[in-house]
């Protein structure tokens, strides 16, 4: 059912932070740093994945993203929700049940055998696709996708994430060129402050954190 109230943003980013934070889908460690998708290293390290097995947060998360995105394109901008393999594919099903729309998924790259399809479900030249992720770092595999989405004659001008890192200044702007709108719920800045309220880490810790998120790239390359 498509909710009809909802928070400020605001209040969205506060909740969805820490309700990150209640699952302990949030990692910090800035002695020994993850490494990213990109082989850089990070201090920080987010799972989305894990929010599927929580259902009163899934569902309260999936209501602010839906919401989320009828304020922020319109209430008819969409005919069809697509989930991005593999992590977008759960919560697209999520949102294309409470917008009562169609729900496909891209793979990430052709199957190789069969159709050799990257769309799978129903998708014609004439939808209005929403493409559904579980969180975006620099924008860049998001390309991909609405690519995908594109070469079947659709069209495809906005993607929804749970998580925005939010650190790095090229994202929107990477999307934005390829005329992609992004909407999301929290960031890592997000993340920090709730962390900070309730001292759910200890400062040192926190404080590291938000030395990698002041200048991530510097952060970087000096742990490179």
């Amino acid at each position: 059912m498509i909710p009809s109230t909802y928070p400020s943003q605001d209040e969205i980013a506060r909740l969805t932070a820490r309700m990150l934070l209640e699952i302990e889908a949030v990692h910090f460690n800035a002695d020994e740093p993850f490494t990213l998708a990109s082989g850089l290293p990070s201090p920080t390290y987010i799972d989305c994945r894990k929010l599927i097995s929580f259902p009163r947060i899934r569902s309260t998360l999936m209501d602010f993203l839906t919401i989320t995105v009828m304020r922020n394109a319109g209430f008819e901008a969409f005919t069809n929700i697509a989930g991005g393999e593999t992590a977008g594919i759960p919560f697209a099903a999520l949102v294309a049940e409470r917008m009562a729309l169609p729900m496909t998924y891209v793979r990430k790259k052709p199957k190789g055998y069969g159709r050799n399809a990257r769309i799978e479900g129903a998708m014609t030249d004439t939808d209005r696709v929403l493409l559904v992720e579980d969180l975006t770092t620099d924008g860049g595999s998001k390309l991909s996708f609405v690519d995908a989405i594109r070469d079947t004659g659709a069209s495809c001008g906005h993607t929804a994430v749970i998580f925005y890192y939010g650190i790095f200044p090229e994202t929107e702007m990477t999307l934005g060129d390829h005329g992609v709108a992004l909407h999301y719920l929290c960031t890592w800045r997000d993340v920090l402050a709730e962390a900070r309220a309730q001292g759910s880490f200890d400062a040192a810790t926190l404080d590291g954190v938000e030395s990698f998120l002041d200048d991530p790239r510097a952060w970087q390359a000096a742990r490179s």
